[in-house]
């Protein structure tokens, strides 16, 4: 083994020297995170790593073979490029195929990987410990954690094609308990850097909310007009947006695909002006602005590679109005190319309106805090399946009046949107049950009309 290794510029510039193929993609992907966790209303570990992986996809004729590596020794990566031109030999003609993204190199394409240091977590430490020291007046316990990563792409093709790109996340998540471990609450938010995060004012909505819990009630399944926070609201319409495939749904084989044949571009959902999009570019959720696919599937190619990413609207003003396309199925049926960003922002919502202006607005319904363990239980009308946890409040004349059990919830985010009856102003938020691959959304709260408790939940 070579004592000798490589830097992600040279990994991909090594890589693509030594193809032999029709087309070469090769990017490299540097991740440098820290961490800090926490149980007991007391910090208990912390930790810092690098880490390094890359891929190169090797194009023979319409066919393409991926081979995915963490060396950086130069014979490992030769020897990765060799697999994956045997790989794409053995592969049949991809449905996919297209002629590699051309361009030229980013200014800073040869730059080392972004740095990264604790520093980051120099504002949240006070705060936690302020939110420390509350808990334990209130008699109440924190456990959670805070990440927080600095991904570095490189990414390179034989056509020339040099960009690289930073993208920083960040996720602090805080579960606050009662003294006995009867009642529990929780919250998360979405940061690029932490200055935007106070544990302490986390931890005291949450003490709030587990005050509310003092009072317990027992409700039946059933359909309540409910309010639900943007992280629930995030993890409903994330689904819708991994599911707007254009392939999919003009071969009728999704929610998208009308029972007639075609699909349902045009559909109006709801009279709300409401518009779900995914953006690069909008902040402070900015996202990797070029495509980084190391294989294909319905909404992303690996002849893509490095295709600019912009806006892609799927529904507009209420009305579905655009689908995921790769180059090949936008020029399979006519379309403009829309990958989609690593974001999502649900926009439309009243901007005077909070969510507490929402629970204001109910005669009696439900408040909750977050959903979780959600499945696809029907794909063609997007029938999703999961539990409420971590508080479920009933709300009578506008007021929070105690904690009711958990539920397993029916329902489709399109009847979500159908269903819609108020909408705040979006907001930054985490989605919970993706908070560890989807970080980046902007979604308002929702009041939505009968939405179906399907089951009395015993989880806690």
């Amino acid at each position: 083994m070579s004592t000798v290794t490589y830097t992600p510029p040279q990994i991909v510039e090594r890589a693509l020297a030594a193809s032999r193929s029709d087309g070469c993609v090769v990017a490299v992907t540097s991740t440098r995170t820290a961490n800090i966790r926490w149980a007991n209303s007391t910090v208990t570990t912390s930790g810092a790593t690098e880490a390094l992986s890359w891929f190169v996809v090797a194009i023979v004729g319409k066919a393409a073979g991926t081979v995915e590596s963490t060396s950086t020794d130069p014979a490992d990566i030769e020897d990765a490029v060799r697999a994956a031109e045997q790989a794409a030999r053995d592969a049949g003609p991809a449905r996919d195929a297209a002629d590699l993204v051309t361009g030229t190199a980013d200014d800073d394409f040869a730059a080392a990987p972004e740095p990264h240091s604790f520093a980051v977590y120099d504002q949240l430490i006070p705060s936690l410990a302020r939110a420390f020291d509350a808990s334990k007046t209130a008699d109440q316990i924190l456990y959670g954690f805070a990440r927080h990563e600095v991904s570095t792409v490189h990414l390179g093709t034989s056509t020339g094609l040099r960009r690289r790109w930073v993208q920083p996340t960040g996720t602090v998540e805080v579960n606050a308990k009662s003294a006995d471990l009867s009642r529990s609450a929780w919250a998360g938010q979405s940061t690029n850097d932490f200055s935007d995060v106070d544990v302490a004012s986390l931890a005291e909505s949450l003490s709030v909310r587990l005050g509310w819990a003092q009072r317990s009630l027992d409700l039946p399944a059933g359909r309540y007009d409910t309010v639900l926070p943007p992280t629930a609201v995030a993890d409903l319409m994330i689904y819708q947006a991994w599911s707007a495939g254009a392939r999919p749904a003009f071969e009728g084989r999704s929610a998208f695909s009308a029972p007639s044949g075609g699909t349902k571009l045009g559909e109006r959902l709801t009279d709300l002006p409401l518009t779900l999009f995914a953006d690069s570019s909008v902040d402070p959720i900015r996202a990797t602005p070029f495509v980084v696919a190391a294989g294909s599937g319905d909404e992303v190619s690996v002849f893509d590679n490095g295709a600019p990413i912009g806006r892609a609207e799927m529904v507009t003003d209420g009305v579905i109005s655009g689908l995921l396309h790769t180059r090949a199925s936008a020029a399979e049926y006519g379309a403009a190319f829309s990958p989609m960003a690593d974001n999502l922002v649900l926009a439309g919502g009243d901007p005077g309106l909070s969510p507490t202006d929402l629970v204001a607005g109910v005669e009696r319904g439900l408040l909750l805090t977050s959903l979780w363990y959600i499945r696809t239980v029907d794909p063609m009308t997007l029938l999703l399946t999961g539990l409420t946890r971590d508080g479920v409040f009933l709300v009578e004349n506008g007021e929070v009046v105690g904690a009711v059990n958990n539920f397993r919830f029916n329902m489709s985010p399109l009847d979500v949107l159908r269903r819609a009856h108020t909408v705040s102003a979006p907001e930054r938020a985490l989605p919970r049950e993706w908070s560890d691959w989807f970080t980046r959304t902007s979604m308002p709260a929702m009041r939505i009309d009968g939405f179906n408790m399907s089951s009395v939940s015993q989880a806690r």
